[in-house]
């Protein structure tokens, strides 16, 4: 039983003072689920982008008369600061 109880005491605290190993244990519980699911958010992201680019825009017709196609606008009225 005491055999046990240096054994976990030496691996917490292992994992309390030394970098390295915290690192090592944090990657074995917890790093190749982040990985995965990174690259699961990595392709759902490419998936979205991916229709967008077959998009095409056509032009608008060109008018007879380039004037009429200004029909004007809203105004706004301003003050010069200097």
């Amino acid at each position: 039983m005491k055999l046990v109880f240096n054994i976990i005491l030496i691996f917490l605290l292992l994992i309390a003072f030394v970098p390295f190993f915290r690192r090592f244990i944090f990657h074995l519980l917890v790093g190749r689920q982040l990985i995965k699911e990174q690259e699961r958010q990595y392709k759902a992201q490419q998936q979205r982008q991916r229709p967008n680019a077959g998009v095409k825009v056509d032009n608008t017709p060109p008018d007879v008369n380039q004037s009429s196609r200004f029909r004007g606008g809203e105004y706004v009225d301003y003050e010069e600061v200097k």
